[in-house]
């Protein structure tokens, strides 16, 4: 099983980046797919993820109105497009895999939950 991240990169405040997760097929429509992210010195914030790599979107308050969480089953993609994007964004971003697929709640996307994570992907916000 393997999550693999793409996407990520220095941007300046306000700017745009997106960020791109493929995921086995074995676990895409079985599993609740999305997004943590870790700042320096902070824990692991779940911050958006989909049931089942499809479905209503679950996003983190910190997140709500900038971040849009979408899923291609075709590709077995999870994507992540971040727009205007403040210093507090800065972190290496995790995409995750949690099963069963209806996972994606407030509750229970949390990072001791996890059963899959990618290696991250740094993504930096300057001034």
């Amino acid at each position: 099983v393997q999550l693999v991240e793409s996407g990520g990169g220095l941007v300046q405040t306000g700017g745009s980046l997106r960020l791109s997760c493929d995921v086995s097929a074995l676990i895409y429509n079985v599993h609740a797919i999305g997004w943590f992210r870790q700042a320096p010195g902070k824990e692991r914030e779940g911050i958006a993820c989909l049931n089942g790599g499809d479905g209503i979107p679950y996003y983190a308050d910190s997140v709500k109105g900038r971040f849009s969480i979408t899923g291609d089953s075709a590709k077995n993609t999870v994507s992540l497009q971040m727009k205007d994007l403040k210093l507090e964004d800065t972190a290496v971003y995790y995409c995750a895999a949690d099963w069963p697929a209806n996972r994606c709640t407030s509750r229970r996307w949390v990072h001791s939950y996890i059963d899959y994570w990618g290696k991250g992907a740094l993504v930096t916000v300057s001034a």
